[in-house]
């Protein structure tokens, strides 16, 4: 017997149960087949292992599916167990995984030598993964053994988007076959396969493959061609779609069909069979009339014999396409005999005499017997199939395409006689005219062509288009034709040489020519501009560019600007623009001249275009103000290294007149994107940055960045807080001693103003004090400043401390008012502190303003008794030949010379020369910002006078001063 008993797998509990009622571990012969949409590798192998030890003589083989028939019904997500038992007939299973050969072909061979020796009749067969080639495959098994029946199908993946798995005894293959062998001698066989595919549409030949991928089709990337005919709905739904409309090829005179069964991402498709160049491809579609016609046909002859059992290999297809036949046909089968299987990618079709093949949107199957085929007694069903409303409307749809295609027939003709239309347009019109190919070579040219370059059509057709551009712009060239090709319309203008060698300048454009929605060219379109260049050429210059320099103005710069953006945007690059204002230039217009400044403006100019790298420009605004952009390599590191070089090139000595000058350069830069995002933000910014350069005394380079915006806010916020910060007593005083580094005695201290601000608490002097000289509030802040700290150190003189003194600092604004002497006077007056207790620090370059009125004011100063300090010498501008004529008693040591004082540096080399330098002036020398021990005993040394710094003490709110003051703070 070989009749077939199933179950649907619930546990293995049940299956043992299931195994033991019908006594199945007594047969000899056992062929065990399961079909599961569950395709968990781990739950396949753990059934395999349970069952191949639970039935260790039976010959197992399954797959996973996109569908099981258990006993003539559809079942989905189940996994589906057949038991067929052979008394007379021997089975052999075997599981090859492609892997471990070199093709599919070379596997096909070693599996026919094994069933050649076990004398096969009929192979079950599961192929599963991408890269079994099944048709190879089958064709090496028929060649070797034309008479074995074979069938079966390609594991499916039950809508998982993978690949499938087969199965034996022995193991799991993800990409191989797992088959099953049936012995000749008892056994009878009948396999059916119910196949019909309609031609549809025009051919493709296939014009690039290797294997079973094919690369392009009529030059095309076959990803396109599917989106054109069959849509994107198509391409979502691979690969289950490719056996709804695969493509049919000839093979032995055969029409076959080819699924695609893998999309690869350079737009190749993967199918199912080797396909080679040069061969022809048209869609197909099922044609269900004829097949289910053929199929009851089959039914009616297969229920007049005495088949045991019938295995059957359906196409998921037709399952949902025609689920409602399917369904019926099923039960049909399962009335003559136990019918079980699955519905698979591809199903395997054996017909009596033809050779086994892969095809789709069919049912095969197998029917066997250990007995012969004779007619069965007592059956006279006749099958029937009523069909629903919707397979009219499918039959009416079929009519519908074979009458679109001889339409599109009519409308080629209709094509030509456009053609027609458009040739007089090519050939009539006034401009030049060509056309070339994907590689570049002309295919075509119009008379007008021919006219303006002196070539024939005979002399160019064929030939390079860039055979014909100068090797400059070759490059430029190739990029415009890349990006037409891409479909991006392109103007440009090129110089072009006639075959006279003479040369002009045309404007082309060049727009891709689009086949069947494929580029296969391009056309170019040109005219001759030349005389129009050369106008349009002095306009620009006349509207563009300075007058002076040649630059570009502020107009042609920002339009360049606004350019370069956009192309940094879309290719997310960096790109730096740099404000250069020439520092104190109105001294050389003022005394040379304006003609003198001009001359002087461009050869500074030429400077910083000497020092440029490729990808500047440079341009300039009027006055002595230029604006640079930078386009590559931008970084911080780099921008600032061309920077120093400019101010380099710039600081070089000028020559005008026999005259000697030296000027400066502030720089400012700002950053896209992240300082601006269009070319007005990064204008403003760099100016910012600018002003903030010149703000520092210039000859620098300042970098804008957001903070600067926030600070710009938060000035605002501020300026309207100081103008109430003196009503509302916000402001105090701290004092930081100042010793005598021989003695080590308290000598005085220097007043330092605080702000604590109720909302903002203590904002730093270096905040508030520049806000306070910009809006004027500084002369009624400083004032205050003067008096109190007058009146602290008189108070404290009182307390028995006579010789105290005490140092103010005194802003630029400040010191240049007219009016600040009398605020000095009046300062002493009201304390009642004498004028040799009380010294006034100046900055350097608040004395070097104005050189002459700043030396009348300190000799003032001196003759009423106060005395006079220069604030943070050696950091600014200082000139020793001024410092002789500066009427001063002390130098105060900037703190960054002190920082790093120790014997190995050379900062103490810069401290000696400024304390030689005080003896030599008769002036007494302060180092402030001393933190350490080593500090003050190098000092010592050095035989500096005074010392202030954290290391002595910082400093201190009016009580702590006094407490302090009892100790006599000491060294």
């Amino acid at each position: 017997m070989a009749k077939t008993i199933t179950c649907l797998y619930e546990n293995m509990s049940r299956l043992n149960s299931f195994i033991d009622e019908h006594e199945l571990d007594e047969y000899p012969n056992l062929l065990v087949q399961i079909f599961t949409g569950r395709i968990k590798e781990s739950f396949i192998e753990d059934l395999r292992l349970q069952l191949s030890n639970r039935l260790p003589f039976a010959d197992i083989a399954g797959c996973s599916t996109s569908g099981e028939i258990f006993e003539g019904r559809i079942t989905e997500n189940q996994t589906v167990i057949s038991f067929t038992p052979f008394e007379k007939t021997e089975l052999k299973s075997f599981l090859l995984h492609q892997d471990d050969f070199t093709d599919s072909f070379e596997m096909g061979q070693v599996l026919s030598k094994e069933l050649d020796m076990f004398n096969t009749k009929v192979l079950i067969l599961f192929p599963a993964g991408f890269d079994v080639d099944s048709s190879s495959l089958l064709e090496v098994l028929h060649e070797t053994n034309p008479e074995m029946v074979i069938a079966g199908g390609i594991a499916g993946d039950n809508g998982a988007f993978q690949e499938g798995i087969a199965f034996t005894q022995e193991g799991i293959t993800k990409n191989g076959v797992a088959a099953v062998a049936i012995q000749k001698g008892h056994l009878t066989a009948h396999s059916f396969a119910n196949y019909r595919w309609q031609e549809i549409g025009k051919s493709f030949e296939v014009t690039n493959a290797s294997g079973s991928i094919i690369y392009s089709i009529d030059h095309k990337i076959p990803l396109n061609i599917l989106k054109h005919y069959l849509g994107e709905t198509f391409i979502n739904n691979l690969p289950q779609s490719g056996i709804e409309f695969p493509f049919l090829v000839t093979y032995r005179g055969e029409k076959v069909a080819v699924f695609i069964i893998k999309l690869l991402e350079n737009g190749a498709i993967q199918v199912n069979r080797t396909v080679k160049k040069g061969d022809t491809l048209t869609f197909a579609y099922a044609n269900l009339e004829e097949i289910i016609d053929r199929s009851l046909q089959d039914l009616n002859r297969l229920s007049q014999t005495s088949a045991e059992s019938i295995f059957i290999f359906n196409c998921m297809a037709r399952k949902q396409f025609a689920r409602d036949f399917s369904e019926k046909e099923l039960s049909m089968f399962q009335r003559i005999a136990p019918a079980n299987g699955f519905f698979s990618y591809g199903e395997i079709a054996s017909r009596q005499g033809d050779s086994p093949k892969i095809v789709g949107h069919s049912l095969t199957y197998l029917a066997i017997s250990e007995n012969s085929f004779r007619s069965a007694k007592g059956r006279e069903e006749t099958y029937i199939y009523e069909r629903p409303a919707h397979f009219k409307t499918i039959s009416s749809l079929t009519h519908l395409m074979h009458a679109s295609q001889d339409d599109i027939k009519r409308l080629n003709s209709s094509l030509k006689i456009s053609e027609q239309y458009y040739k007089s347009l090519f050939d009539n019109n006034a401009d030049f005219v060509y056309s070339t190919d994907l590689m570049g070579h002309f295919t075509s040219v119009n008379p007008a062509f021919e006219k303006t370059f002196g070539y024939s059509s005979d002399d160019i057709l064929g030939k390079s288009a860039l055979a014909y551009v100068r090797n400059d712009d070759i490059s430029r060239v190739r990029k415009h034709f890349y990006r037409a090709i891409k479909g991006k319309e392109q103007y440009y203008n090129l110089y072009i040489d006639s075959k006279s060698r003479e040369t002009n300048l045309f404007q082309l454009k060049n727009i891709p020519i689009t086949v069947n929605g494929e580029c296969v060219g391009i056309y170019g379109i040109g005219r001759n501009i030349t005389e129009q260049k050369k106008i349009e050429e002095k306009i620009t210059e006349l509207a563009y560019f300075d007058q002076d320099t040649g630059l570009p103005n502020r107009m042609k710069f920002t339009e360049q600007l606004d350019l370069l953006l956009k192309k940094a945007k879309k290719k997310r690059k960096m790109l730096a623009v740099l404000s250069i204002d020439i520092d104190r230039f109105k001294i050389i217009n003022d005394s040379l001249g304006h003609f003198a400044g001009d001359m002087v403006l461009k050869e500074i100019s030429e400077r910083i275009e000497r020092v440029l790298p490729s990808g500047s420009y440079l341009g300039r605004f009027g006055g002595d103000k230029f604006n640079l952009i930078l386009s590559r390599d931008i970084s911080i590191e780099n921008v600032m290294k061309l920077s120093e070089k400019i101010l380099d090139e710039v600081s070089k000595p000028l020559f005008h007149a026999d005259q000697e000058f030296i000027v400066t350069a502030s720089i400012g830069v700002s950053f896209f994107p992240g300082d601006g995002l269009d070319e007005h933000t990064m204008l403003k910014n760099a100016d910012v940055a600018t002003n903030r350069s010149k703000q520092h005394g210039g000859n620098r380079v300042t970098f804008f960045s957001m903070e600067m915006n926030e600070q710009a806010l938060v000035r605002l916020e501020l300026e309207s807080y100081l103008r109430k910060a003196m009503q509302k007593n916000e402001f105090y005083l701290c004092y930081q001693p100042l010793i005598d580094l021989e003695s080590g005695n308290l000598y005085g201290s220097e007043a330092l103003i605080r702000w604590n601000h109720p909302k903002l608490g203590l904002v730093s002097p270096a905040e508030f004090i520049p806000l306070a000289e910009e809006t004027g509030l500084i002369e009624e802040i400083g004032s205050w400043v003067l008096r109190t700290a007058c009146k602290q150190n008189k108070r404290w003189q009182m307390l028995g401390h006579e010789s105290l003194s005490i140092s103010v600092n005194v802003s630029a604004y400040q010191f240049q008012q007219p009016g600040f002497l009398n605020e000095v006077k009046k300062a002493l007056e009201i304390s009642g502190l004498k004028p040799q207790y009380l010294t006034l620090e100046l900055t350097e370059s608040t004395m070097l303003r104005n050189v002459e009125y700043s030396i009348q004011v300190m000799q003032a100063l001196q003759t009423l008794g106060v005395k006079v300090s220069i604030d943070d010498f050696g950091t600014g501008y200082s000139s020793l030949s001024y410092l002789k004529d500066f009427p001063i008693n002390t130098l105060k040591i900037d703190r960054s010379f002190i920082n790093n004082l120790s014997l190995n540096t050379s900062d103490i080399a810069i401290v000696k020369a400024i304390i030689t330098m005080g003896h030599g002036l008769a002036v007494k020398v302060v180092a402030e910002g001393v933190e350490t021990k080593e500090q003050i005993e190098l000092l010592k040394e050095l035989k500096c006078h005074y010392a202030q710094g954290f290391y002595i003490h910082k400093p201190l709110r009016t009580n702590e001063f006094e407490e302090g003051l009892s100790n006599k703070v000491r060294t």
